[in-house]
């Protein structure tokens, strides 16, 4: 009911997220007296991490759950932003938290969404990506990358299920809102 509007759905943001690189618009701005730079896409990213951040952040919203009539509209909500930003965690947990699952069946159901999201938006990326910047995918820079994001999620799960029995959900929300808020401002303003 929930993974498989998400997967579509997943297709439709990352679809647009492609329409909206596209978009060569940049603003210029100045900051400490240098000349700086963004795009639209910077902002529309840092503008929905932030969101999510502060969905995250306040208690209220973090607490807020959906029963389970309304879990196939949260896949297609969470597969959506999902597919655009990556980000659909916040969704998802809101959606999933009133499934009656256990905390491991809850952490193991929101992987196995997550990857089907994954599936998705990476499909599309990848198919962009190919037609649009083939000559880069063979370079050293490219494939250090690869290696280097895989070898981290595999320490990131690694850790996480030690630290899983160590640490509350609320604490892995804040660190997780506050690494985003960093993030969407040094996105949103160019620096990365």
């Amino acid at each position: 009911l929930f993974g498989l509007p998400a997967m579509i759905a997943a297709f439709a943001g990352a679809w647009l997220l492609g329409k909206l690189s596209t978009n060569e618009i940049t603003i210029p701005y100045q900051l400490a007296g240098k000349q700086m730079e963004t795009s639209m896409i910077n902002l529309v990213i840092a503008a929905l991490l932030t969101l999510f951040a502060v969905f995250e952040l306040n208690k209220r919203l973090a607490n807020f759950t959906l029963g389970k009539k309304f879990l196939p509209f949260g896949g297609i909500l969470s597969g959506f932003f999902g597919g655009m930003s990556g980000h659909q965690g916040a969704l998802r947990s809101m959606f999933l938290l009133k499934a009656g699952l256990t905390k491991e069946g809850f952490i193991a159901t929101g992987i196995s969404i997550a990857i089907l999201i994954d599936i998705s938006r990476l499909t599309v990326y990848g198919s962009s990506f190919l037609f649009q910047k083939l000559q880069t995918i063979n370079s050293e820079q490219s494939t250090a990358f690869v290696v280097v994001a895989c070898l981290s999620a595999f320490i990131g799960s690694f850790l996480g299920k030690r630290l899983l029995k160590k640490v509350t959900i609320r604490n892995v929300q804040i660190i997780v809102s506050v690494m985003l808020l960093i993030f969407a401002v040094l996105l949103g303003s160019g620096i990365i």
